[in-house]
C-alpha cells in the first residue's frame, strides 16, 4: 500500500517542521494515540536522515529520536 498524505498541512507528505524533521505519509496504519494514524517522518539534520513512525499530533512538533532527543518512534 502506498504512503498518502493525511488531512490538513502538517501531516501533508513533504511538510517540513521547525525541527526540520519531514512528512513522508501514512498507510493508514493506526497511531498510539487515540484516534491517531502513524506517519512515517525523517530526518533532514545532516549526518542523521533516520526514518521513524509518529502519531498524526505530533508531526508539527516532533523532534528526531537520534540527533534531538525525541521520543522513540512509532510502527508505521
Amino acid at each position: 500500500m502506498p504512503f498518502r498524505s493525511g488531512d490538513g498541512e502538517t501531516v501533508e507528505i513533504g511538510y517540513i517542521n521547525h525541527n526540520n524533521q519531514m512528512c513522508l505519509g501514512t498507510r493508514g496504519v493506526p497511531g498510539t494515540d487515540h484516534l491517531q494514524l502513524s506517519y512515517r517522518m525523517i530526518c533532514l539534520e545532516e549526518n542523521c536522515e533516520i526514518i521513524y513512525g509518529a502519531n498524526g499530533t505530533d508531526v508539527h512538533e516532533r523532534k528526531c529520536p537520534k540527533c534531538q532527543n525525541g521520543a522513540p518512534g512509532i510502527p508505521y
